[in-house]
This record gives C-alpha cells, structure tokens and sequence, in this order.
C-alpha cells in the first residue's frame, strides 16, 4: 500500500469523507486528522475488516496558527465541534504543543506531527481540492507494514508507548501487528 491507495481508503469511506469535510469548514491553516482516524482504519484494511469509518473515539484535528497560540481557544473549538457527525473532537494547534515536550517551536503541523508517541499514529490526512492528501513526517512504512514502533523524539523513554499499545488494546484487535522499539525506518 502506497500514500495514494492509503488516500483512495479514505475516499471510498463515506463516513471519513464526511468527517474531513466537516473539518475543512473550520478553514483551518495547515490542517489535518491524524491519530486513530486514519492508523485505525489502515490497519483495518490490512487485517481484511470491513467496517465504515474507523475504530476511534475521537477525531485528533490539528493545525498550525502561530498567530493565536490560546489552548483556551482550542478547547472552545473543540467544545463547538463536539457532537458534529455524533463525535467527540479534540482540536489542537501545534503552534504551542512543543511546550509540553520542552521542544523548540514547531514550524507547521506536520513537524508537530513528527513528535506523536508512534510513526503509525503519525499520520495524517488532510483535503486539497476536495481530495484526500496523506501526511506522513516518518513515512508510511511502518504503519502498511503493521509495525508498532516510537518516533524517534519518543524512544528514550518507552512508558507511554507501552501503556498506549495495552490501553488501547492495539495487539487483540489487530493481530498481525508487531512491536518494534529498534530501528527506524523512514
């Protein structure tokens, strides 16, 4: 699977499209929904499980506006757009979230992006002429060939990257995924 099959996943889904136009109505800079949105999805699609939408609680929208860096104000958002399509919304600008990480600035969404706990998570899709465009600061590698593995920001400390994989159950749903914390492969 390429970054264009990945995309045509995502148009084929009535439910994901409807979500991501849904998003692209906030007009946004530089967004685009990552997380579970389209990892879940991916990894149903390569376990042969059918299903509309995707295996997620939430919908991770994230954008980048140096301009109006207010978590206060990404909270308001994400207050608004809660219940939209029967979801709960979590919006966040990473103009400001490489505070929590004690990073440098950011300089657009897709290197916040760069910063998720797994390369898997760390994959996006945003619309560009109504067509679904994948954003993938690690590559794609790893999330078509069902490896589990830290961003490299994330592989000194582990803990987080354990407790998600258990938490969310990752390894009973998807069986043919396999953890890896060595290497990276872009």
């Amino acid at each position: 699977m390429n970054e264009q099959a990945m995309a045509d996943v995502v148009s084929a889904d009535p439910w994901m499209m409807a979500v991501l136009r849904e998003a692209q109505q906030l007009h946004l800079p530089d967004w685009m929904i990552g997380s579970g949105f389209l990892r879940n999805k991916v990894w149903d699609h390569l376990h042969h499980i059918k299903r509309e939408g995707a295996d997620t609680k939430d919908i991770d929208l994230v954008y980048f506006d140096s301009t109006n860096v207010s978590e206060q104000s990404d909270e308001n958002l994400s207050a608004q757009m809660n219940g939209n399509l029967g979801l709960q919304w979590e919006i966040i600008n990473q103009a400001y979230t490489h505070l929590w990480h004690d990073h440098s600035q950011y300089s657009s969404t897709a290197e916040g992006l760069s910063h998720w706990v797994e390369t898997a998570t760390a994959v996006a899709v945003t619309l560009r002429d109504g067509e679904p465009v994948i954003v993938a600061p690690h590559g794609i590698f790893d999330l078509v060939t069902l490896i589990v593995r830290p961003t490299p920001s994330r592989a000194d400390d582990l803990t987080l990257f354990y407790e998600r994989i258990e938490q969310k159950q990752w390894l009973t749903k998807w069986p043919k995924l396999q953890v890896v914390t060595t290497g990276f492969h872009s």
